[in-house]
Formats: C-alpha cells, sequence, structure tokens
C-alpha cells in the first residue's frame, strides 16, 4: 500500500530554481539544521575531512535538507526512497547539474543516510536505492605522453627583446617568474600532486638528496611521493634563481615553495591561472592542473604501475576513486588494438 508521503513526493517536490537562488531561501526548520550541525561536526571530528571537503558536503546537505524540508517532512529521517529519487532526479532535470557533480552530490546523501543509521535514528538506510549516473560519468581529461611533455616545457625565458623593453632602468631585472612555472607544471606532473597540494608544499618538504617530497593532502594525511631528477632539477633552479628575488622584506611566504610576483604564497587560483596560459601557448586546450594529475595516475597505469601503487601516490583513501583511470587505459588499449591489430 503506497503511503501518502510516498504518493505526494513528486507533487510536493519544489519547482526548479534559478542559479544563485539558494542563498535566499528562508533558514532551516530546528530539527533540520540541528541534524546538519552534528553531521558536519560528525565529518569534520571523527572523519578528519579537509575544510574544501567539508564545505561540498554542507553545500549539498543543505540542497537537500531544503528540499525535504519545503516538501512538508518534519524531519531528515522522514523522508523515504521515492522522496530522495526525486530530489536527486531534480538535480539533472531541473537544476542541469553536470554529471559529476550530480555523483558527488548523491555521495553526500547517502553519507549522511548512512551516519543516521550509525547513530541511530533510522533502521535502515533509504539511501540505499539511490542510484548512481554512471552512464553520465565522463573520463578524467588526459595528455598524450607527447602534450604533457610540451607543457612541462613551454616555460622559457623570454626573447632578449622583451626582456630588455620590460626593464627598468636603476631597477634590478624582474624575477624569472617562468623558472617558478616550469618547477610548478613539472612537478605537478611528475608527482600528481593536487594544486591545492602544491601550493602548501613547504621548502622542508624537499628531499631533493633522496628525490622525495612530502605531502600533505586531503583530511591532513601525509604521503611520500617521488620526485624524478628534471622536475627537482627545475624546482632547485627555482630555488636558487628565482624564488630568492621574489621575497620581500615583510617575511610573508610562510615558507612556502611556490611564490606569487608580490612574494606571498601562490593561490590555487594562481596555479589554475598559470597552468591554463602554458597550456595556451603550447596549443592545447582544456587544460588545468588536475589534468596532469589525471595524466600522471594514466600514464603510470599503461606502464604497467600497480593500482595500489597510484593509489598511494595520488593519496586517496578508497581504491574505488583510482579505478576511474583504468577505464582510461582500457580505452587507450582499445583504440592502440583497432590502429595496429591486422584484423581489427
Amino acid at each position: 500500500m503506497t503511503t501518502p508521503n510516498r504518493r505526494n513526493a513528486d507533487a510536493r517536490r519544489p519547482a526548479p530554481r534559478a542559479a544563485g537562488e539558494d542563498n535566499a531561501r528562508p533558514p532551516l526548520p530546528k530539527a533540520y539544521a540541528g541534524c546538519l550541525d552534528r553531521f558536519m561536526a560528525y565529518l569534520r571530528v571523527e572523519c578528519g575531512l579537509a575544510a574544501n571537503t567539508l564545505s561540498a558536503y554542507r553545500r549539498d546537505a543543505l540542497d537537500l535538507l531544503h528540499d525535504l524540508a519545503e516538501a512538508g517532512l518534519a524531519s531528515p529521517e522522514e523522508a523515504t526512497p521515492e522522496h530522495l529519487a526525486a530530489h536527486a532526479r531534480s538535480l539533472k532535470a531541473d537544476r542541469a547539474m553536470e554529471a559529476s557533480s550530480v555523483i558527488r552530490h548523491l555521495a553526500t546523501i547517502r553519507v549522511l543516510y548512512r551516519w543516521l543509521v550509525v547513530i541511530g535514528r533510522l533502521a535502515s538506510n533509504p539511501a540505499d536505492f539511490l542510484e548512481t549516473p554512471h552512464r553520465w560519468r565522463r573520463l578524467p581529461g588526459v595528455l598524450s605522453a607527447r602534450d604533457a611533455a610540451a607543457l612541462v616545457s613551454a616555460p622559457r625565458p623570454p626573447a632578449k627583446s622583451t626582456s630588455a623593453a620590460n626593464a627598468t632602468p636603476g631597477r634590478p631585472p624582474p624575477p624569472p617568474l617562468w623558472m617558478r612555472d616550469r618547477a610548478l607544471l613539472e612537478l605537478l606532473y611528475a608527482s600528481g600532486l593536487r594544486a591545492s597540494e602544491a601550493v602548501t608544499l613547504g621548502l622542508a618538504e624537499f628531499r631533493p638528496e633522496i628525490g622525495t617530497v612530502r605531502v600533505t593532502g586531503k583530511g591532513s594525511k601525509q604521503r611520500l611521493v617521488p620526485v624524478h631528477a628534471r622536475a627537482m632539477a627545475a624546482i632547485r633552479d627555482y630555488l636558487h634563481e628565482c624564488r630568492p628575488l621574489l621575497l620581500k622584506g615583510d617575511a610573508k611566504d610562510k615558507g612556502r615553495v611556490f611564490l606569487s610576483a608580490r612574494g606571498r604564497p601562490l593561490t590555487r587560483a594562481s596555479v589554475w591561472s598559470i597552468v591554463s596560459r602554458w597550456a595556451k601557448a603550447a596549443g592545447l586546450r582544456h587544460t588545468h592542473p588536475h589534468t596532469l594529475r589525471h595524466s600522471f595516475a594514466t600514464h603510470l597505469l599503461v606502464g604497467g604501475a600497480d593500482l595500489r601503487v597510484v593509489q598511494e601516490l595520488l593519496g586517496h583513501a578508497d581504491i574505488g576513486t583510482t579505478e576511474v583511470y583504468t577505464h582510461v587505459d582500457r580505452t587507450r588499449l582499445k583504440d592502440v588494438h583497432r590502429s595496429f591489430h591486422p584484423r581489427a
């Protein structure tokens, strides 16, 4: 027998909202706000999630809880599989979310309701019935080995005429920022770092004598990542010849490796800008810091690296996150088979 809540789940689903309209929604009812606060405390304290991840979880959970409250439910615990499915459908149909955003959003819903079961607020998890739209999932963009090499080699000294035009009489020449950019690109591709990991690297984390760097990833988890000789040489050149020229007297560099022209630590947005600029110079489109991370992982797997090793190098807590690169690998293998097998 169909319950009233299930029968009316779609009928009471809120109308589609325009982008930015969430900011104008009324405050959550007390039962919902308390649930959200306790859920976020659980993610922060017990799961040790990083700030950016916590922000994404909160945004997705808030979106769901607003929809459930507007559907007339007294608390999140009253949601049925039909309510959650209606919300999931709205993400794609009404709000035109990208597949990756829908997948992340559904993951948040599953974690929220799994937590409600663990703390005894629910006997069963209504989110277990949610289907992830795997068919929407796009494989990560990956550069060929040749394109990756072209990108990391793109930063070069400006022509002498350009340098002379930019020079100011009586002042020292500007810092060779191309050296910083090459060191950054080499490191991103050599070690598969996230942009957020690269900008927080400290000088003490580099061990050039053994060719490694200690990286602090999501949830403040540390890992030791090898850096090949070419990348380490680019970093060493930057540290010796460029970084000292970027330092300012107010010492606001915080001991970070990569600095802006103002002597402050680079931001993630700066890294995106640097990668995009040199990708354009190398004739590459739609290339960003994560493209280098994807390429790092895929090229290792194509070369025969073990999936568990790649998981460790990337700092993935769940090997399922790493497995997406095996699909990229299979796609490449199919292309190679089709191109070179005599009967393909």
